[in-house]
Formats: structure tokens, sequence, C-alpha cells
């Protein structure tokens, strides 16, 4: 065969390829959704090219867009929070920051609980005040702190329960209805809740059904993924306009998830309130071991009684047998050294030291909490503060774990 031949009959062979006139038959039904990889997305004709709309979701234009596979979370997360619109993003922090650039502008105001997640802190110190949008700290305890604090700038004020690493559980009730007798938009950073605990938008008059917030905000990278090994946030609304000016702001940036992402995200959907049930059960039994301890000084878990909160708990998640998850945080003894506190978490066998949670591995962290607050908070005992994500093992396993660390504090 000649040069020419072979060229030919490759090119052939590549055009046949890729042009296969082969569709598989309809009708394939099986328990995980299909998973649809696309930056491209093929148009019938020129007429359907310039027709087909991405805004609302009832077409597809190009992979940024959205896919049957994103369309497919994105439905389900809205039946998981009770939302109407789901944007999916890259990951929890980047779902915060298109809530704050969609709404913010140069002269406006956000307001943020003192005890928020760390990176939406620095985010208003950083980018936010570079582009001169001010912020201001509210005490996440003091409702009345956050009314005074609203000011004709504001614009947007963050939610967020349990605190982030204090776990303290705020009046989200009252500082929801504060924002809308005030007209301005209200953002709950629901990861800790997961859409189990309590619903962020349902809101019936004389219940707590729910929050009635404008947005809520879920890191999908913590209980939603539940492997530890996925990085994905959810920006979800109930009111079409809004969710129109986030969804913009999402388009212009250009943010966008791997379809691997979503499809392990599909997965494990089906099994997250199990999940979510066997963390917090564990959670809550090692909280009630650690109260025993005399190492500690206090222990913050939101269904604690002696817990910062416990009451606003038990009125919007519902009781005793509310959600709770799975993060609980102790503090140590005054009397103890931060080397004796490193020295227990090195200690750890089955806790392992890492950030996030929500995954099947129990994890550890210590963190410097007076550089994290304005102040420290009068309701926090002092000394060194370590959180703990409780995992899926064994609560006896973890639970000896604990003991003999806590031998290494001499």
């Amino acid at each position: 065969m000649s040069n020419a031949a072979a060229v030919t009959r490759m090119t052939d062979l590549s055009t046949q390829l890729i042009h296969h006139a082969y569709t598989p038959p309809a009708g394939f039904a099986a328990p995980q959704p299909g998973v649809f990889k696309a930056s491209t997305v093929i148009f019938a004709n020129v007429a359907a090219m310039r027709s087909t709309e991405w805004k609302d979701k009832s077409g597809y234009t190009y992979g940024l867009h959205g896919t049957p596979t994103s369309f497919m979370l994105e439905e389900r997360l809205c039946t998981l929070e009770g939302g109407l619109q789901c944007l999916l993003l890259p990951s929890g922090l980047a779902a915060i920051a298109n809530v704050a650039l969609a709404l913010l502008k140069t002269g406006d105001e956000v307001l943020i609980p003192d005890n928020a997640y760390g990176p939406n802190k620095t985010l208003a110190d950083g980018e936010l005040k570079d582009w001169g949008i001010t912020h201001r700290f509210y005490d996440p305890m003091d409702p009345s702190d956050l009314a005074a604090k609203i000011s004709p700038k504001t614009r947007l004020v963050w939610l967020e329960a349990a605190g982030s690493v204090t776990l303290e559980f705020p009046d989200l009730l009252e500082q929801a209805r504060i924002c809308r007798s005030r007209g301005v938009i209200s953002a709950l950073d629901n990861t800790w809740g997961a859409g189990l605990a309590f619903q962020p938008f349902d809101l019936e008059p004389g219940t707590a059904t729910g929050l009635g917030v404008d947005i809520s905000v879920h890191a999908l990278t913590k209980y939603p993924s539940g492997g530890g090994d996925v990085l994905m946030g959810s920006v979800i609304t109930r009111d079409p306009g809004l969710h129109m000016r986030l969804k913009l702001c999402h388009m212009r940036l250009g943010l966008g998830v791997a379809a691997n992402d979503v499809e392990a995200v599909l997965r494990s959907l089906p099994s997250l309130e199990l999940r979510y049930q066997a963390h917090d059960h564990a959670a809550r039994a090692l909280a009630r071991w650690c109260t025993q301890r005399p190492e500690f000084a206090q222990v913050l878990h939101p269904a604690l009684v002696s817990s910062p909160g416990h009451g606003h708990w038990q009125a919007l998640c519902g009781g005793a047998s509310g959600g709770a998850a799975g993060l609980l945080s102790v503090i140590f003894h005054e009397r103890y050294r931060q080397s004796q506190v490193d020295a227990f978490c090195d200690a750890l066998r089955y806790f392992k030291l890492g950030y996030s949670w929500g995954g099947p591995m129990s994890l550890v962290v210590p963190y410097e909490l007076a550089a994290m607050r304005l102040a420290w908070p009068a309701h926090l005992a002092h000394g060194i503060l370590v959180r703990f994500s409780v995992g899926l093992e064994a609560v006896s396993d973890l639970q000896s774990d604990l003991e003999q660390a806590l031998g290494a504090l001499a």
C-alpha cells in the first residue's frame, strides 16, 4: 500500500469513528443515572442553535451550562433542601464567593457571624475589601447585635449553624426574621444541617419547620459526597429573580463541575440520611463521654444541654431527636499547654489530622481560637480548642482512641 493510500485509509477510518452512525436503543434504565461528559453540545440545525435556551434548563447549549447529569443532581438537591433552583460549583467556598460576587458591589456591606466558616471571613477581608465592599462581624448569639448592625448599605447577611468550629447554635429563626423585616437578603451556610437537620426555606406560621432564608449554600464536599474525595458546592434558591442574578454571575465567571464528580455525589445521595444519622449518633455518644472527662473544661455539641445555644437547636431541629451532625469540639482546661494538646492530637490513631468532615474517616484539628474571633466569647471556657469530625468507625473504637491519647497529656 502506498503512503498516499495509507493516509486515505486512516482518514476514512478516523472520520468513520468520529461520525459513527450507531445510536444505542433508548429505554435503558439502571439504579444510577447516566454520566454525560461534554464541553461541545451538538445542535440539529442552525435554528436549534439559535433558539435553544440554557437559562431555563429547557435545552443544552454548552457543557458549562449543564448536562443531563448535572441537571439531575441539581433537581435532587432542590428536593433535599426544599428549593426550586440550584447551581453547582467547584467547592463550598466557590459557592460562597458566587453569592458575594453576584449580589455585592462597591459601596455595599455584608454582615457575617463571628463564628462563621473561616474562608468566608477572609474572602470579605481580602478581595471584597479590595473592591470597596465593606463587612462587619456580628455576635451570632445576640440577635440584637445583628439588628443593630444592619445599615442602609447592608445588602447581604450570612447565617450559619452550628458555628464552624465552636458549634454554638444561634437563634436562626430570629436572625432570619430580622433579615426579612429589614428587606436584606439572607444566605445560610447549610453544610452542617445538610438539608436534614432543618429546612432552610419553608416557614409555616406558628411552626419551626424552616427558616425562610433567601439562599442556602451547601458544601457538597461534606455529607452529600460522603467519601472525602470530591470538592463541590451548591447555591439553592426559591426566588426566580434572585436565582437568575446568581446564575448569570455563575456563567460569567465560567464556574463548572466535572461530570465524574457529579456522578460521585449522585451515587452517595441515596445513603445521605443513613450516613448523617450514623455520624450524628456516634458524635452524641462521644460528646456525652467527653463531658465526664476531667481534662475538658467544656464540650461543645448542640444536642448537649450545656452547649451554647442548645435551646435554639431544640426549637429549630425538632427536640432531642433532631439532627445534630457529626462534629464536636472540646476545650481543654487552661492547665494544659499547647504542646500537650498537640501531643494528644498526634497520639490519636483513628482520628487523623486533616481538614474537612463528612467522610467515613474521623478527623481532628486543634484551633487557635483567639486568632479566629474578635474577642473571646463569654459563653466559651478559656483553653485550647480541638474539633473532632466523627466518622463511621465503631464508637467503642473511637472512644478507646480518645482515652489512650489523653494519656499523652502527661
